[in-house]
């Protein structure tokens, strides 16, 4: 009975960080989902994600309304997706090695500008009780769901849908296929690309208000931990499919809650060892993924990993 019992605590608390640790995920993968579906990379979502955590704690802190916080946090994330867009369609311009550039500026600038809010409180983002039902304790705190959650599934579906059934996600994907195609078709591909990667950045800003002001829920300079890079992984795992990248970041929120999910029930030994597994499974996913035996199926043609 004791193992049963601490085999469902295991489990409540998995599916809990699943859904809290996720979210950025989905909302930094969502973004690069539509840029490299433009057929551009934006290795720079890790600084823009780290600066709309930044962003978005200060607005908080000295506006007192969390949701301005995570509005302001995607605007700032959407001026660097459109400098990462600018400077990409100048000639004779890595996009992998701009996107680099610009997440150690992004991360610089978010410590330097950041420095202030470390030890201020600003006000949090609110939860959804979803566990009322139950009267055990574990499944209300796993149950306690926040709005951008629900928001980024819904954005899942939405580009899911709009990639297959609409003009825009045709020239999105004309684009990041076949730049002659698109051109022939009177398309700007830079206006596109532009475009895409500016949206993008808005999703990875709001990931990281959500990092800021409701899970860890603070400011601190080692808030992201590397989740806007992983995230690129996350893309290529869920073959560049808006469904899949939701699935994919759920199972990456549960690598990452399986440390705190065992130490719960009293399991000390190896702690840092499980929470490694959100990059163990990242260097998993990146070697299946760049296998020479297997083809990055449905990676958009124009993309720089497909040349």
């Amino acid at each position: 009975m004791e193992a049963e019992s601490n085999l469902t605590i295991v489990l409540l608390a998995m599916l809990a960080g699943a859904i809290r640790v996720s979210t950025p995920f989905l909302f930094v993968s969502l973004g690069e989902c539509l840029t490299e579906k433009s057929g551009r990379i934006n290795l720079g979502l890790e600084g823009t994600l780290v600066f709309g955590a930044m962003t978005a704690y200060a607005i908080s802190y000295h506006s007192g309304s969390p949701w301005l916080g995570v509005l302001v946090a995607g605007f700032a994330g959407s001026l660097f997706g459109a400098l990462h867009g600018y400077i990409c369609k100048l000639p004779r311009v890595n996009d992998i090695a701009i996107g680099i550039a610009l997440m150690l500026f992004g991360t610089g600038l978010a410590f330097f500008l950041g420095k202030a809010y470390i030890q201020p409180q600003a006000p949090r983002l609110p939860s959804i009780q979803l566990g009322g039902w139950s009267d055990n304790a574990q499944v209300q705190s796993a149950l306690q769901i926040n709005p951008l959650f629900l928001v980024g599934i819904a954005l899942a579906v939405f580009l899911w849908w709009a990639f297959k059934n609409t003009r825009w996600g045709l020239i999105v994907r004309m684009t990041g296929d076949s730049a002659p195609a698109a051109l022939a078709m009177g398309y700007s591909v830079n206006w596109v690309r532009f475009t895409a990667t500016t949206v993008g950045g808005f999703c990875a800003g709001v990931g990281g208000a959500f990092l800021s002001l409701y899970y860890p829920g603070s400011w601190s300079e080692g808030l992201s931990s590397g989740q806007g890079l992983m995230a690129v992984a996350l893309v290529i795992f869920a073959r560049w499919n808006p469904l899949a990248c939701f699935g994919a970041a759920l199972l990456f929120g549960a690598a990452g809650a399986l440390g705190p999910a065992l130490q719960s029930i009293g399991v000390t030994q190896g702690y840092y060892f499980f929470n490694a597994a959100p990059y163990v499974l990242t260097l998993l996913i990146m070697i299946a993924s760049t296998s020479p035996k297997r083809s990055l199926k449905g990676a958009p043609g124009e993309l720089s990993i497909t040349k």
